[in-house]
């Protein structure tokens, strides 16, 4: 793809499937992911990825992006059938092997100042049918490879944000019992209405939000909890957080001093437990897509901060995989609280995206912490975060753990104890 390519109108056109991706409010959220999501800054480069079959929204974002002052936006695309090819086709000893090359690139530019985007939208259940083994040696070559930047973007250096595109092959999965082009209107619907794309200003609309989402991380922070106590079906969990910890979620300053949304959508509040200080047991209360696989029911168990047991019904292999994947992918790296009357979880729609899921529920994270969750974590390097707290992994694996029966004390550093969630709302 040419600039010149993504800078007509009419170019994009041809691609914006009328009648099932509405063109004018994918423009919408071109607009709100590069203003709100990015706040790009004039001459500031911009590295996206996306699948092949976003295009029509990558088109449209370096349309805003340019016309915000942008200086390069430069495009990496993934195609589902070359991701195929590799498990049908290459030796045995590809699935070891990483592009380092890339995503050192993309750390040289991140650290030159560049900016972040991620279009979601692929296939979630790309790899279901592809052997297990095989996929999970390339998700950690793959892990491995990409630490030099996602250290960039766990570490808030940069501006960087994601969104989602309603692919076919995505749409296929949400509205299994629906005609492609009414299963795409649907997704593509859910996708705008969660991205607040339906009032006369998003940008606007955006504004308020992060109001609001900043008014609940300023009470938590002003009670400074030692831990949360969560109670569910299934779940007797207490969350130790970490020393110094602060609470996060909407628009947040990243240390280039640039104001972002880090996710589009987003009706979280998030930050940072102690990875030793998680004790109990805790049930998924949605299913966890992941690596091409559904995990459903998962169940596990924490003793000093760790996983000490795991079971799922379904997709066990791959949850047990995914926690060996280091020693840090059994403690937690993220605590965050979403009601059960946020506009994804009343949607009732299961997206099998984690972009999505996450924000229908209150959910913890396996894996690597955020240092931003820090008060002054933007100058903390990795060993006082470690002092503090924080834990470090090669993944970073959210799961859904808040529903209608979900009771959250706060707990004070006296032992008192502060009503937080009530029926899986904010008390």
């Amino acid at each position: 793809m040419t600039d010149s390519d993504a800078s007509h109108p009419s170019t994009f056109a041809g691609l914006a499937e009328p009648g099932r991706v509405d063109p004018v409010r994918l423009d919408r959220l071109a607009e709100v992911a590069v203003k709100v999501g990015l706040n790009i800054q004039p001459g500031q480069d911009l590295i996206l990825t996306a699948p092949v079959a976003a295009l029509p929204l990558v088109r449209r974002v370096a349309v805003h992006a340019y016309r915000a002052g942008a200086g390069l936006v430069t495009p990496i695309l993934s195609d589902e059938q070359v991701v195929l090819a590799r498990y049908s086709e290459a030796r045995p000893e590809s699935f070891d092997h990483a592009a380092g090359w890339l995503f050192s690139g993309m750390a040289a530019a991140f650290g030159e100042g560049a900016a972040r985007m991620a279009i979601a939208g692929d296939n979630p259940m790309m790899l279901s049918g592809q052997d297990s083994e095989a996929v999970a040696r390339a998700n950690k070559a793959n892990s491995h490879a990409y630490r030099p930047a996602m250290e960039r973007i766990t570490g808030f250096d940069i501006n960087w944000s994601i969104c989602a595109y309603p692919t076919a092959a995505w749409a296929r999965l949400v509205f299994p019992d629906l005609p492609e082009p009414e299963a795409v209107a649907r997704l593509a619907n859910a996708v705008f209405r969660a991205s607040r794309l339906d009032g006369p200003d998003p940008v606007a609309a955006w504004a308020e939000h992060n109001a609001n989402l900043m008014a609940r991380r300023r009470w938590l922070n002003g009670h400074d909890f030692q831990a949360l106590h969560f109670r569910g079906p299934g779940t007797d969990l207490t969350v130790g957080l970490a020393e110094g910890h602060e609470w996060m979620g909407g628009a947040s300053t990243a240390k280039n001093g640039v104001t972002c949304n880090p996710n589009i959508p987003t009706e979280e509040v998030f930050t940072t437990p102690h990875a030793l200080r998680c004790e109990g047991y805790v049930r998924a209360t949605k299913p966890l897509s992941y690596m091409g696989t559904l995990i459903e029911n998962i169940e596990v168990q924490f003793s000093q901060g760790v996983i000490v047991e795991a079971k799922a019904t379904k997709g066990e292999a791959v949850l047990q995989k995914m926690i060996s994947s280091d020693e840090g992918a059994r403690r937690l790296g993220e605590v965050a609280l979403v009601p059960h009357s946020s506009p994804i979880s009343q949607s009732g729609i299961l997206f099998y995206n984690t972009l999505f899921d996450e924000n229908a529920a209150c959910h913890i994270a396996l894996g690597q912490c955020y240092a931003k969750c820090f008060r002054g974590g933007t100058s903390m390097g990795a060993e006082e975060i470690r002092q503090r707290g924080g834990n470090s992994s090669i993944i970073h694996v959210d799961w859904m753990i808040g529903g209608p029966e979900t009771d959250i004390d706060g707990i004070t550093a006296s032992g008192g104890r502060v009503p937080v969630f009530r029926g899986g709302e904010w008390a």
